[in-house]
């Protein structure tokens, strides 16, 4: 039998979007050495203003394919026109969603409607209305088409899955609580470190910037709204109703002062003003014989969620975090006082594109 052939298109091509398409370029050239594997088939690509696709379905070759995708001139196809495409394709379907774009997220119970499935760490797809979230499994369910989202929390961590098969083997999650975001634990555990006093916030928050490690303008990560979306999806996942990221409490890092200022750059160049409120804060927490870390937490039984500052023991696993490192932590009626702890990595392409690429396999594995 000749292996199954399963049609590919890729929305986004930037920093995990390259990532990914370089770890699937290893991919289909391993299954290609395995006669039993499915045959694996990029025949579209496109980025903002771009379009790379194969109108007969044909493999695009791998070999300088950025290049060939920034210098395309073929017509720059809709969300719509990319959907009718992969649903047009002589076989199985499979959408790669490397965006956090909410229009596309808006469209996914349409893709799934025409038995395309997704992968994606688009966090925005699954935190967003309550109503989104059901319209794109309600969608699936009916089509069969298969929904991946691994990498939506904790990046190539395997979050999700286990918060699935916990629910799905009957086990009774009590509660979730954890470090989520890889900016916010390198800034505490450079603030508040165990050993010696850390630096001032502002100059942490400054490096954290330099170094890549927070969005270009940093209020985007002080707010708590990522947080906040990653808490939405495990909360549903663990069944709860969760209305939308901002119907819990959610702790702003950002002084109330800086909230409207007109750049990132001038929030960083006025941060130094509020010092004070942030050092108070760790004073508070070392006079307790604790350090403070940003968290969030899901106590499912009492149906609460929310994100904020927390004091910590130092001996607690979450005090003893390393760079950008996430943790998080399942507290079950099987694991009973000690939790199943899921800690490593929660940040940076290659591992969000791992996180994506693995969710491509589950998929490749159950339609072939």
């Amino acid at each position: 039998m000749a292996p199954k052939e399963v049609y590919i298109g890729v929305i986004g091509a930037g920093g995990v979007g390259k990532c990914f398409l370089s770890q699937l370029e290893s991919l289909s050239k391993r299954y290609a050495t395995n006669a039993s594997s499915p045959k694996i088939s990029l025949v579209f690509i496109s980025r903002s203003t771009k379009t790379l696709y194969s109108e007969k379905y044909t493999a695009l070759p791998f070999e300088n394919l950025s290049t060939k995708l920034a210098n395309s001139t073929q017509k720059h196809l809709s969300l719509t026109e990319a959907i009718g495409f992969l649903s047009a394709a002589p076989g199985k379907a499979i959408l790669v969603d490397n965006t956090s774009s909410q229009n596309i997220a808006d469209q996914y119970p349409q893709v799934l409607s025409k038995g395309i499935s997704i992968v994606t760490p688009n966090k925005k797809a699954f935190s967003g209305s309550y109503k989104l979230w059901q319209d794109i499994f309600s969608a699936a369910a009916e089509s069969g088409a298969i929904v991946s989202h691994e990498s939506s929390v904790g990046a190539g961590l395997p979050v999700i899955s286990t918060l699935n098969d916990l629910v799905n083997t009957g086990d009774e999650v009590t509660k979730i609580e954890g470090v989520f975001s890889g900016t916010m634990s390198f800034l505490f555990n450079s603030f508040a470190p165990l050993e010696g006093s850390g630096g001032k916030w502002s100059a942490e928050v400054m490096k954290a910037k330099e170094l890549g490690y927070t969005e270009p303008d940093p209020r985007d990560d002080l707010n708590g709204l990522d947080v906040a979306r990653k808490l939405t999806i495990l909360a549903r996942l663990a069944g709860l109703p969760i209305e939308s990221p901002t119907s819990f409490p959610v702790q702003s890092l950002i002084p109330k002062e800086l909230e409207s200022v007109a750049s990132g750059d001038e929030f960083l160049q006025k941060l130094p003003q509020f010092d004070s409120q942030m050092e108070e804060t760790k004073a508070a927490a070392e006079k307790e014989g604790k350090v403070v870390r940003f968290v969030g937490s899901i106590d499912v039984a009492k149906k609460e969620v929310k994100v904020g500052l927390e004091k910590f023991d130092r001996s607690h696993p979450i005090a003893a975090l390393k760079g950008s490192d996430n943790i998080i932590s399942f507290y079950t009626k099987r694991y009973g006082a000690n939790p199943l702890i899921v800690q490593g990595a929660g940040a940076g392409g290659e591992v969000t594109a791992m996180g994506v690429t693995s969710g491509l396999i589950h998929i490749l594995e159950r339609l072939s």
